[in-house]
């Protein structure tokens, strides 16, 4: 793999460099540290942005440990709020001050294989191989990095389109069942109403922001088969896409002329939610992740007062085949620093398999779930929120079980400085900076300049 990385984890290669080359993560003798504790248990470290009230950690690691009667697991959590970012930081400081760690969770392509590049993940081809099945066919998600596995995946999230149902039956709008980019900016058009404080806008596109959340600028090209990212499979730059350009046009337009997509500006000068944003009726549709699942009919902390309904990804064209969508998981992985490699494996193997049904949070990546049962792990996810039967659970059903990957693109070493700099160039573009042409032309030249300098 390219050992270059972002400018933010410089500091994390220096300070792991030095970790691994005193062993990795210390003495281990007492249980505090990991390892064997006394009485002949293991005690496994997972780190986890993920929350109790996310991922049911108590009832899952329970469930194991009762299986495994020698193991104990203490989930470390990077995170109360569940911020991928904070999560981030915080592993990899407890990393570069030598903590004990076995399990590690990452949230996304790029957070993994820039982990991977610093040495902090262990391959675990052998295990896979020992076990005997390939993880593309065992899972909808493929998470191999230049021909090795660093992690399995657990969830598996296609992006969708949540809809204030109240609000469409109200404006005669039908739920979308299978539908286009232009339908979708038609909808907004309909549903935006209102002015100054009271505007109710169609959509709000919580991205790109600090270089997070790029799917927003690259909308069009998410739901192709093949090549949805920024940087092809083969290493070369996709930003001579039409469907790039087409991304960009569709938020100038919805924003400028429309006027039916929350303005970006305000989503940066007010630090906008698209949870509130949402259930608060402030806009009537988001593009977003199917993890929004576990929150769909409402929660202590944002009630949901309103009818919710699924659509799928929006297509390009009536013609293009549908159900491809940006899709989420969690690569979990076991530590490159573990000295208990043997046991965190099977850990993973068990939490990405019978541990996503015990858990019911999620939609699994694993594809020995049914398809019938899928409508009982949505029962059970809906039965944890307040007020599950405000939600079409027949339209989430069918969007769930319609929707798949595209082919997935391994993730460069060096995506954040990629995202960092289509973010700067759509800023000046919505910003009214400048225009589409150079925005275009701007972004496939820095990007362009980004993978030779981190060529070999």
């Amino acid at each position: 793999m390219n050992k270059k990385v972002g400018a933010g984890i410089l500091t994390s290669v220096v300070a792991l460099g030095v970790l691994a080359g005193c062993g990795g993560a210390g003495d281990q003798k007492d249980a505090g540290q990991g390892g064997a504790a006394a009485g002949g248990t293991t005690e496994l470290r997972f780190y986890t942005f993920g929350t109790e009230g996310n991922y049911a950690w108590k009832k899952t690691i329970a469930a194991y440990e009762e299986k495994n009667p020698g193991v104990k697991i203490n989930v470390i959590g990077l995170s109360e709020k569940g911020d991928t970012q904070e999560a981030l930081k915080k592993l990899d400081l407890a990393a570069a001050s030598g903590e004990a760690m076995d399990v590690l969770m990452f949230s996304d392509a790029a957070s993994y294989a820039q982990r991977v590049a610093l040495g902090m993940v262990a391959p675990i081809d052998d295990y896979i191989a020992k076990d005997g099945y390939k993880v593309n066919e065992e899972y909808k998600v493929d998470t191999k990095l230049n021909g090795k596995y660093y992690a399995l995946p657990g969830k598996f999230n296609p992006w969708y389109v949540l809809l204030n149902k109240t609000m469409l039956d109200a404006a005669g709008l039908p739920v979308p069942k299978d539908w286009t980019w232009d339908e979708f900016m038609d909808y907004a058009k309909k549903l935006s109403k209102g002015e100054g404080a009271n505007r109710v806008y169609g959509t709000y596109f919580h991205g790109p922001q600090n270089g997070g959340w790029l799917d927003y600028v690259k909308l069009a090209m998410s739901n192709q088969p093949e090549n949805p990212e920024f940087i092809k499979a083969d290493g070369s730059s996709n930003m001579d896409s039409p469907l790039f350009k087409k991304s960009l046009e569709m938020r100038v337009k919805m924003e400028k002329e429309d006027k039916s997509a929350t303005p970006y500006a305000d989503m940066l000068s007010q630090k906008l939610n698209y949870r509130t944003q949402f259930f608060n009726q402030k806009a009537a549709m988001i593009v977003t992740g199917s993890w929004m699942n576990t929150e769909l009919g409402g929660t202590d902390q944002v009630p949901l007062n309103f009818d919710v309904t699924v659509a799928p990804f929006p297509k390009n064209n009536a013609s293009e085949q549908g159900g491809y969508a940006t899709v989420t998981t969690d690569y979990i992985s076991v530590a490159a620093a573990s000295k208990n490699k043997d046991e965190a494996y099977k850990f993973i193997r068990w939490l990405t398999t019978d541990g996503q049904l015990v858990q019911g949070k999620n939609i699994p990546a694993w594809n020995k779930v049914k398809q019938e049962d899928l409508g009982k792990i949505i029962d059970t996810i809906l039965a944890g929120t307040k007020n599950p039967e405000k939600v079409d659970k027949a339209s989430l059903v069918s969007v769930l079980a319609n929707s798949k990957s595209s082919a997935i693109v391994p993730p460069v070493s060096y995506q954040a400085e990629v995202y960092k700099a289509v973010n700067e160039e759509f800023e000046k573009l919505i910003l009214g900076k400048q225009d589409l042409d150079t925005t275009v032309k701007a972004s496939q030249d820095r990007v362009n300049s980004i993978i030779a300098t981190n060529k070999k």
